[in-house]
């Protein structure tokens, strides 16, 4: 059956095969095989943790992927790589020229030649769908190359062009985040951020995707307080909750003649308990 390996390309792209079972390092260059010919990668993981992260990313259709690692990549091979990357910034330029002259709405974000040349994926954003068959066939006489356009999202591009975030980081989804899941604008809510959309988009204009990181922290954390607006029976009669703050242990009661007072969480409890009549 082979190991499971994962081989990472260009930007954040992956793909998972059966590799024979040799001694091949974490780093490593590799050749694969790819849509009618071959394709240069780098191993990323081996065995069960890339069984595993096939597995989580959906990746695995099979028991195990039906393409191969053909073998490890020589050195020249690698630098003819290095210069097939470089001939990409060629490609993008020639290729937003042509999109120019076919006057199609599209914006052309990156492209990527397979290692053997047979195949070029160019990577666009467009608004709306676009017809461009006309486009396909001008590039395949340009490049002389089957061409591949594929329609991505914004944040996708941002995963394939990189970047900093707000945070001063490269950006996650560009480095070590696995997939893009939706992000919804409850997640801002449930921990109590700003909904100014400039303030927890990120680069690709779209909600920041650490707004998940904390969020099952904060949900948990909010259950052992009583939801902001309700009325409490306390020592001093009715209060409303005005305000909550999880990390400080505290809220915010105000009475019905409007006088506000902040109090630990445990010495709250302890009053509707008492105000209730039971233990303390």
């Amino acid at each position: 059956m082979g190991v499971f390996a994962e081989i990472g390309f260009k930007g954040t792209r992956k793909g998972y095969f059966t590799m024979p079972e040799v001694e091949l390092p974490i780093g490593q260059h590799v050749i694969v095989e790819a849509d009618r010919g071959e394709d240069l990668g780098e191993i990323l993981a081996l065995g069960t943790i890339a069984e595993r992260k096939c597995s989580a990313s959906g990746g695995c259709s099979t028991p195990a992927p039906e393409r191969q690692v053909v073998r490890p990549a020589r050195e020249r091979e690698v630098q003819r790589l290095a210069g097939l990357r470089e001939d990409e910034d060629r490609v993008r330029s020639v290729t937003r020229e042509k999109v120019g002259k076919h006057k199609l709405k599209m914006k052309v974000t990156e492209a990527e030649w397979q290692f053997d040349r047979k195949k070029l994926t160019i990577y666009f954003t467009a608004e709306r769908r676009v017809d461009f068959r006309s486009l396909v066939r001008d590039l395949a006489r340009t490049f002389r190359t089957r061409i591949e356009l594929r329609q991505i999202g914004v944040r996708d591009e941002s995963a394939l062009l990189g970047g900093v975030g707000r945070c001063g980081r490269e950006l996650c989804c560009s480095t070590w985040l696995p997939e893009l899941k939706p992000v919804s604008l409850q997640l801002a809510k449930d921990q109590n951020l700003s909904l100014n959309p400039s303030q927890i988009s990120g680069c690709c204009g779209r909600l920041m995707c650490c707004l998940m990181y904390e969020h099952d922290t904060y949900v948990q954390a909010r259950r052992r307080f009583p939801r902001e607006g309700k009325l409490l029976q306390t020592s001093r009669g009715q209060e409303r909750v005005v305000a909550v703050d999880i990390w400080g242990e505290k809220l915010t009661l105000k009475d019905e003649q409007g006088e506000r007072r902040t109090l630990p969480l445990e010495a709250l409890k302890e009053e509707v308990q008492g105000a209730s009549g039971g233990p303390r």
